[in-house]
C-alpha cells in the first residue's frame, strides 16, 4: 500500500507540473519596478478599464476578460493565437500600477475564428495586387523597353564585328550588352515599383547560383575561356602543320569547343580547346624553310672525313636544298656495329615536299655511298657456310672521286614538289567550305 500511495502521489504531481507549466511559461515578461504600499480600489477600476479599452482597439481580443485586485491583473479567456497571447504580457506590463500578471488565456480552437485572419490578409493582398497592377504594366513596359533597345544594339553587325577580332568574340560580346541591359531595365522595374531592395537578393541568389554551376561545369567552362583565348591570340592557321599533344595534322577549324585537325592518314582529330590551350604547339608550318634530317651508318674503318665530306657535298647538290641555312653534317653516335652520321639540309617547304625531299636526300646519299666504295654495315649477324651465298664485296670503283660519286648519284632526282601537301591543302579548304561560320581563326588576327 505505501509503494501504491507513492505512485499515485508522484503521479499527482507530474500532471499539476504539466498542467502549471504553461501557465508559467505565459507569465514572463512581468513588470519591475517598486510595489507601493497603499492599494486603491479605484485604481485597480482604473488599471482594469485602461487594459480593456486598449484590448477593445485590437484584434483577435474579443474574449479577453480582465480583473484587478491589488494591482494584480488577471486575463482569462481566448486569443486568436499563441503569439497574441503572449502579447498580452507585454500589453498590461506597461500600464502603470501593474503589479504582477497572471495570464491564462488560451489559444482559441475555433475554426472560423482561426481563419478569419487569413482570409482578411488575402482580401487585403488582393486589393493591393489589384491597387498596383497600373504601376507594375509601366515597370513591365520599361522593362520590356530596355531590353528591346538592348538586343536591337546587339544585333548590329558593324560595331562588334569591327572591335572583335572574330565572330566568336563578337558573339560574346552581344550576349555582355543582353546581360547588361537586361540587368538594367529590372533596376528601372524594381525602381519603378519601389523595391529596389530586392535587386541585391536577387543578384546574390544569381550568383550562388551561378557559383554552384562554375563548379558542376567546371570542365566547360575552362573549355570556354581558353577558346576565347586561343581565338584572340591564334598560335596558328587553316592549313598550317601543327603537332598537338602528339597529334600531327592540318589545321581545318577552330570551333568554340574544339581544334580540328586533319591526319596526313585523312581522318579528323578533334582536340578540345582546353587541351589545346595548355599543351606544347609545335607549328611547322610557320617558317617558310624547315631543316630535313638524314642518318646514315658506316662502319668503324671507314675515312670518316671522306664520308662526312661526301655526304655533305651529295645533300648540298640537290636542287631543292637551299643555300641559307647551309647544310650540315656530323657525328651523331656510336653504334655497335655502326658510326652513326647526320646530315641536315633545308628546303622551302611551300615548294618542296618535306617527306619527298627527306626520301631524295636518303636515297642518293646511299648511292653516293656505294659508288665510293663506303661500306654501310648491317646491324643484324649472319652465319655464312659452305655452299651459301659469296659474302658481298667492295664496291669496283672505290678510289672514286667525291665529285664523280655525286654527279652518278645525283643524276636523276625524283619529284620533290609539294604535290602530296597540296592534295591535303584542298581536303582542308573543302572541309572548311562546307561550315564557313563556324570558324574562329581569321587571317589577320594577331599571331602569337
Amino acid at each position: 500500500m505505501g509503494l501504491l500511495f507513492r505512485l499515485i502521489l508522484l503521479s499527482t504531481v507530474f500532471v499539476l507540473s504539466v498542467v502549471e507549466a504553461p501557465l508559467q511559461a505565459q507569465t514572463s515578461d512581468q513588470p519591475t519596478g517598486t510595489i507601493t504600499v497603499e492599494d486603491s480600489a479605484e485604481q485597480d477600476a482604473a488599471i482594469a478599464n485602461r487594459i480593456r479599452e486598449i484590448l477593445m482597439e485590437l484584434d483577435g481580443y474579443e474574449d479577453v476578460t480582465v480583473t484587478v485586485n491589488s494591482g494584480i491583473v488577471t486575463l482569462r479567456g481566448t486569443a486568436l493565437d499563441g503569439p497574441a497571447v503572449s502579447r498580452l504580457n507585454e500589453i498590461a506590463g506597461r500600464v502603470q500600477g501593474v503589479v504582477t500578471i497572471e495570464n491564462r488565456v488560451q489559444e482559441t480552437t475555433d475554426v472560423a475564428r482561426r481563419l478569419d485572419p487569413a482570409w482578411e490578409r488575402f482580401r487585403a493582398r488582393s486589393e493591393q495586387f489589384i491597387n498596383y497592377l497600373p504601376l507594375l504594366a509601366v515597370a513591365v513596359a520599361a522593362f520590356a523597353l530596355v531590353v528591346m533597345v538592348g538586343f536591337l544594339i546587339a544585333r548590329m553587325k558593324r560595331p562588334w564585328d569591327r572591335i572583335a577580332p572574330n565572330a566568336f568574340i563578337a558573339d560574346i560580346y552581344r550576349q555582355v550588352i543582353r546581360i547588361a541591359f537586361i540587368l538594367g531595365g529590372l533596376v528601372i522595374a524594381l525602381d519603378i515599383l519601389g523595391a529596389t531592395a530586392l535587386l541585391s537578393t536577387i543578384l546574390g541568389a544569381a550568383g550562388i547560383i551561378g557559383l554552384a554551376i562554375g563548379f558542376a561545369v567546371r570542365d566547360t567552362v575552362e573549355n570556354f575561356i581558353a577558346s576565347i583565348m586561343l581565338s584572340i591570340r591564334q598560335p596558328f592557321r587553316p592549313n598550317d602543320q601543327v603537332e598537338i599533344e602528339g597529334d600531327i595534322g592540318k589545321v581545318i577549324r577552330l570551333t568554340s569547343r574544339a581544334t580540328i585537325l586533319l591526319s596526313f592518314d585523312g581522318n579528323h582529330i578533334r582536340i578540345p580547346n582546353a587541351t589545346v590551350f595548355k599543351s606544347r604547339i609545335v607549328n611547322y608550318t610557320r617558317n617558310d624553310e624547315r631543316r630535313f634530317l638524314v642518318s646514315l651508318g658506316v662502319a668503324y674503318d671507314t675515312d670518316l672525313a671522306r664520308a662526312q665530306d661526301l655526304a655533305l657535298q651529295t645533300v648540298a647538290s640537290l636542287p631543292f636544298v637551299i643555300d641559307e641555312p647551309a647544310p650540315a653534317v656530323w657525328i651523331e653516335d656510336l653504334g655497335d656495329s655502326a658510326i652513326i652520321l647526320n646530315v641536315a639540309g633545308w628546303i622551302r617547304q611551300h615548294e618542296t615536299s618535306y617527306l619527298k625531299a627527306r626520301s631524295e636526300a636518303w636515297r642518293l646519299c646511299l648511292a653516293a655511298f656505294d659508288h665510293a666504295g663506303i661500306v654501310m654495315p648491317e646491324t643484324t649477324l649472319r652465319i655464312v657456310g659452305v655452299g651459301d651465298a659469296p659474302a658481298l664485296q667492295p664496291s669496283p670503283h672505290p678510289t672514286t672521286s667525291n665529285a664523280a660519286a655525286i654527279a652518278a648519284a645525283t643524276a636523276t632526282v625524283g619529284d620533290t614538289e609539294a604535290a602530296m601537301d597540296k592534295e591535303l591543302e584542298r581536303i582542308v579548304a573543302s572541309e572548311r567550305a562546307e561550315k564557313p561560320g563556324g570558324d574562329l581563326l581569321k587571317k589577320d588576327a594577331p599571331e602569337e
